[in-house]
C-alpha cells in the first residue's frame, strides 16, 4: 500500500512538473519562432544534453533527429574505452538574425540545433580511430525564407589535459521546404590520432559545436 501511494505521488509530481515546464516555455522569447520550435526533441529547446543513438550512420542519426518528444539514449557501438562525444553546451544552437537586430525574436531568420550524437571506436596500440556522427534540425524564424540554409560546424578533439589536438570543420546545407518551416541534417565523419603509452583513450574528448565566429546567414 505504501508503495502504491508513493507511486501515485510520483506520477502527480511528474504531471505538475510537466505542466509547469510547458507553461514556462509558452512564455519564453523563442515562442516567436515558427511552430516547429514548439515541439523539441527533448521537450525543451534549451535542453543541456544530447541523446546518443546506437548506430553511427547518417540514416539512423537523421531518423533520431526527427523523433518528437523525449527519447532514451541508446548504447554507443563499441563504446567501452571510447572517448566521450559531446555537444559544446554554449554552441549547441545557432541563431541567425537580420543585421542589426540581434536578440530580437521577431528578427530571427533561422535557428539550427544539434540534438543527437553517436560514436564508435577502433582502439589499437598507440592509436585510436573514432567514427562519429551528429544530427539536428533547422527552424525558420519570422524573417526566414524557404530554401537552402547553411550551418557551419566545428569538431574539436582534446587530450587528457583538455588541450585541443585536432580541429575539423563541416559546412552543412539544409533545404527547407516551402510547405514546412523545418529541416533536418546529419553527418558522419572519422578522426584518428596517436595515443601515448600510459594514456587512456577514454581520457580524450570529442566536441561538436556550431561555429559562431566564421558562420554567416544562410
Amino acid at each position: 500500500m505504501k508503495q502504491s501511494i508513493n507511486a501515485s505521488v510520483a506520477v502527480t509530481m511528474n504531471v505538475v512538473i510537466t505542466v509547469a515546464a510547458l507553461t514556462l516555455l509558452a512564455g519564453c522569447g523563442m515562442s516567436n519562432l515558427t511552430t516547429g520550435l514548439g515541439s523539441s526533441l527533448f521537450g525543451s529547446s534549451s535542453s543541456s544534453s544530447s541523446t546518443e543513438v546506437a548506430a553511427v550512420s547518417e540514416e539512423q542519426l537523421l531518423s533520431a533527429a526527427k523523433t518528437e518528444g523525449d527519447s532514451s539514449g541508446g548504447t554507443a557501438v563499441a563504446a567501452h574505452g571510447c572517448p566521450k562525444f559531446q555537444i559544446w553546451p554554449r554552441d549547441r544552437n545557432y541563431t541567425v538574425y537580420e543585421p542589426g537586430r540581434e536578440g530580437d525574436g521577431l528578427a530571427i531568420i533561422h535557428r539550427g540545433e544539434i540534438t543527437k550524437t553517436a560514436r564508435e571506436c577502433l582502439i589499437e596500440p598507440g592509436r585510436i580511430t573514432i567514427k562519429y556522427g551528429f544530427s539536428g534540425r533547422v527552424l525558420l524564424g519570422p524573417r526566414g525564407q524557404p530554401g537552402a540554409v547553411n550551418l557551419p560546424v566545428l569538431i574539436h578533439v582534446t587530450d587528457p589535459n583538455r588541450e585541443n589536438i585536432q580541429t575539423d570543420t563541416v559546412n552543412l546545407t539544409v533545404q527547407i521546404d516551402p510547405a514546412k518551416p523545418i529541416g533536418y541534417f546529419s553527418s558522419v565523419r572519422t578522426v584518428s590520432f596517436d595515443v601515448p603509452e600510459g594514456v587512456r583513450p577514454a581520457d580524450y574528448r570529442l566536441y561538436v559545436a556550431f561555429d559562431r565566429v566564421t558562420g554567416a546567414p544562410g
